[in-house]
């Protein structure tokens, strides 16, 4: 074999090489082809991020346009807020019976509870039968001063005959002052008969006024609604004996429904009583209630420690009421609950338009 054709060491390690160095290169290549496409798509997607981040700035600002409101309107949010009236017993004693439940809606002076007036019973026809006894001591009396008062009549006609005789001589001394002693003793049994006559007519009094008071108790032993609304909670059960002032009920007054909301200074200063105002709740959206302002706080509620600047009056924030209107209470107070979230909107002046999006819209 000649030198030409044996291959050298160096010649046979390059050709050993070469194949291993040409995948090497081949396996580089393709990596460094994909950082060239995501240099590409690189400033693709910052547009697509920075358009859709316009187009949400741009919608968001046409939502804010479209429910700002013009000049002179203010709104707060609010609750629902109603009075609550507690039901409770003037008088210690048992629950005879309870006759509604939660949720029940009742009428002003509808009896609700009742409580056990056995005992009030009894003391009532005691007092009764004391009232009749006084009675018959006053006709008693009445009677003995017409038979006193007769009495009286005679002894001072004998007293008179007796005083005639006398002077022609036919009559005693001693006869004469008999007939003057009975006649001042009927006078004393006819003023004992008055005083006995007035003595029964206080008794009759008395025991009047005793029944009375017997009576009224047990009237405010029937528990009534003051007034039209809903049971809230029923707080006792039959059987079981409370204090004075237990409470058995407490009631959702629907005859007085308003929203809460608290306004700045700025706001809340233009407002008078009766003004228009506009509601809407979170759980009917869409709709829009008429109002009416029925309370401006005289005093802040949120106030700073000094308020020596303009920027701090500002913080100064008054409560008011919206009253929802009586007639819309009693044609939706099915579907009244208190704690309900809302908005409440007020104008600065009779004289201020209400915008489209607070034209009133019921359900």
């Amino acid at each position: 074999m000649s030198t030409a054709d044996t291959p050298s060491p160096d010649s046979a390690k390059r050709g050993a090489r070469g194949p291993e160095s040409h995948d090497e290169g081949g396996a580089t290549a393709a990596p460094k082809a994909a950082p060239r496409k995501k240099k590409r798509l690189g400033p693709v997607v910052i547009v697509a991020c920075v358009l859709a981040l316009a187009g949400a700035f741009g919608w968001y600002w046409w939502q804010q346009q479209l429910h700002a409101l013009p000049p002179g309107i203010a709104s707060a949010n609010g609750r629902l807020e109603a009075e609550q009236v507690e039901i409770a017993t003037k008088y210690p004693g048992r629950i005879a019976v309870v006759l509604v439940k939660e949720g029940d809606i009742v009428d002003k002076g509808e009896v609700v509870a009742r409580m056990d007036t056995a005992e009030l019973q009894a003391q009532l026809q005691a007092a009764q039968a004391q009232v009749r006894r006084a009675e018959q001591e006053r006709e008693m009396a009445e009677a003995q001063i017409v038979q006193k008062e007769s009495e009286q009549t005679l002894a001072t006609q004998e007293l008179q005959r007796t005083i005639n005789l006398r002077k022609e001589g036919l009559a005693p001394t001693e006869q004469l002052d008999v007939r003057q002693s009975n006649v001042k003793v009927a006078q004393a049994a006819i003023d004992t008969a008055h005083a006995n006559l007035d003595a029964a007519k206080a008794m009759i009094a008395a025991n009047q006024a005793e029944v009375a008071r017997l009576q009224s108790q047990i009237n405010d032993s029937t528990l009534v609604a003051p007034a039209r609304g809903r049971i809230q909670y029923k707080l006792a059960q039959a059987g079981e004996v409370l204090s004075a002032g237990g409470r058995v009920y407490t009631l959702l007054d629907l005859s007085d429904v308003y929203l809460t909301i608290f306004l700045p200074a700025h706001d809340a200063g233009p407002l008078t009583l009766g003004d228009e105002a506009r509601v809407t709740l979170d759980p009917l959206p869409g709709y829009v209630f008429p109002a009416k302002v029925t309370f401006v706080a005289t005093e802040a509620q949120f106030t700073p420690k000094t308020v020596e600047t303009e920027e701090e009056r500002e913080k100064l924030m008054f409560r008011v009421k919206l009253t929802i209107d009586p007639a819309l209470r009693t044609r939706y107070e099915n579907q009244v609950k208190t704690g309900v979230r809302g908005i409440g909107f007020v104008r600065s002046g009779p004289n201020v338009a209400w915008p489209a999006n607070l034209t009133v819209r019921l359900p």
